[in-house]
């Protein structure tokens, strides 16, 4: 792995034949795409940046995936049961799965994945807390015992948003705070790791032995088979370029083309424009709790009156009323637990009542002009916009912005540090990013909802007992009206603690050429499936 600047690359040996890193590769079927970002972390349980869950998708498999009815159905499961009690659910791996050593997995390696995933990941440590034990039973066959019945096992072992990706035993057993460096897994494609540079190019290719499910492709579910030889994706950060790539046939598929383009990307005949993830993704502001002044809630309530609207969010971000929607709900407009609980005025106020009651609530909070550290990453679009109108707005309200230009990497690096900016220059107040709706729909599958006080939930480790106490109660809620009582109490406390600020909803389209077929409609880009004509 080597590190180069893409200027100098791109400039050097010319776009159009970003792919062809030697002679052998321009006789296979090769798709390249531009990815949302750089790819810098490979272990998506020390991260849960799409990208390294991109990334996740080609190079391992899962146990239960959800299809576009959004049940949770097998994928590595060949069966399952579940005690009378509810207390044991047992479950079969299929034959024939095996890692791209040539190892088969076994359940020892899927017992000693799902242990460290549930140290780390939000769903997996919701899943654990009800869990007595995960244990091996046989070679294919593994056991999850629970001290007392949690219905949603198959959603919570299948969440497409921070995925349970199954690794060999010995990945598995590295601490869930250092990364997995070793990309082998059991899915469809295999890493080049020779041919990665950072900065420039990931290189996956098929796998010849992976034995896909005999079901049709369904969102994430069904038949994972790879149709083309070779995948390169081709980090482009300049949006114009990585456009005109595009139109000119040097790359096949942008994942999220900037917005502003579009109309551009839309005239081209032989570029198809299209949403495929229909749930929604959430824009969000995440803040830590940890670092003054941030750690005072009337601080963070400020923030709330900052956002606003949220228009001004979208239109930097998406710029089209067709793929916008301002929404408060916590748990995505549009789903079974939208809710308006808790949603203050500042959500119908104008801008000028917003910014004057912010500023009673900064003066209310103790607010003496400390610097906030705000993270720009300035390669991804989708966060990078997001940061530039959270600066204005802190101006704005009189608050020392500290606005800090990085890549998307090394904003998933800092991101992960609690120390006060104050005594690390490399601290950080508050960062933005988004989610998809699938997983944020619910109290069980966001990461960004838990607020235990354990110090172990999703960056900005916001701490709160009582809210926590409530998510908690809502797996056991046998209907959905007592589900939806749980989650109006629920989304009401947060939005009074404030763990994070969602900044509207939007659909996010990708753009690819024409001379595709079978782009799957799901919540992100999958790439088996897709053949490449010519």
């Amino acid at each position: 792995m080597h590190r180069i600047h893409w200027r100098r690359w791109l400039g050097g040996i010319g776009i159009a034949v970003l792919g062809a890193s030697a002679s052998d590769a321009l006789a296979q079927s090769t798709l390249r795409i531009v990815p949302q970002a750089d790819l810098k972390v490979l272990d998506t349980v020390w991260t849960t940046n799409n990208i390294t869950s991109n990334h996740g998708y080609m190079v391992y498999d899962v146990l239960f995936a959800p299809n576009s009815k959004l049940d949770y159905v097998p994928q590595m499961v060949e069966s399952y049961e579940r005690s009378a009690d509810g207390l044991t659910w047992k479950f079969k791996l299929r034959d024939g799965l095996s890692f791209h050593d040539g190892s088969p997995v076994t359940a020892d390696d899927v017992v000693a994945t799902i242990k460290r995933w549930a140290l780390r990941i939000p769903t997996g440590k919701t899943l654990m807390s009800f869990g007595k034990e995960v244990v091996s039973t046989g070679a294919q066959t593994f056991e999850i015992r629970l001290t007392q019945p949690f219905g949603p096992v198959q959603a919570m072992l299948g969440n497409p948003e921070n995925p349970l990706f199954i690794t060999r035993a010995k990945e598995a057993a590295l601490p869930p705070d250092q990364a997995i460096t070793d990309p082998t897994g059991s899915g469809p494609f295999i890493m080049v790791t020779n041919e990665w540079v950072q900065g420039a190019k990931v290189v996956y290719k098929k796998n010849p032995a992976y034995k896909p499910r005999t079901e049709a492709p369904d969102a994430f579910s069904g038949g994972k088979v790879a149709k083309v030889d070779r995948v390169e994706w081709i980090v482009i950060p300049d949006a114009n370029i990585a456009t005109q790539a595009l139109i000119r046939a040097e790359v096949d598929a942008i994942e999220i083309p900037p917005a502003d383009l579009l109309p551009l990307m839309k005239r081209d005949p032989n570029i198809e424009v299209r949403v495929i993830d229909r749930i929604d993704t959430q824009a969000i502001l995440r803040i830590n709790h940890l670092a003054p002044p941030m750690n005072n809630p009337k601080i963070r309530q400020a923030l709330l009156y900052l956002v606003g609207d949220q228009r001004d969010y979208l239109g930097s971000m998406v710029g089209n009323p067709e793929y916008e929607k301002p929404c408060w709900s916590i748990f995505i407009c549009g789903t079974p637990f939208e809710s308006t609980a808790g949603v203050g005025p500042w959500a119908t106020g104008t801008k000028e009542q917003n910014l004057a009651r912010a500023k009673e609530l900064l003066k209310e909070g103790g607010y003496k002009g400390e610097r906030i550290v705000l993270l720009d990453p300035a390669d991804a679009h989708l966060a990078h916009t997001q940061a530039i109108v959270t600066a204005q707005k802190l101006k704005e309200a009189g608050i020392n912005v500290d606005l800090q230009a990085v890549d998307w990497g090394t904003q998933t690096a800092r991101r992960a540090l609690k120390d006060d900016p104050e005594k690390n220059p490399r601290g950080w107040h508050v960062f933005h990013t988004w989610g998809g709706g699938l997983a944020l729909g619910s109290p069980l599958t966001s990461p960004v909802v838990p607020t235990p006080c354990d110090g172990l939930n999703f960056f900005g480790w916001p701490c709160d007992e009582t809210a926590e106490k409530i998510r908690l109660e809502f797996p056991m809620a046998a209907t959905l009206d007592a589900q939806q009582k749980i989650i109006h109490r629920l989304q009401a406390r947060l939005l009074e603690v404030v763990p994070y600020i969602p900044a509207g909803q939007f659909y996010a389209p990708v753009a690819y050429r024409k001379s595709l077929s079978g782009v799957i409609d799901a919540t992100r880009l999958v790439l088996w499936n897709i053949e490449k004509k010519g």
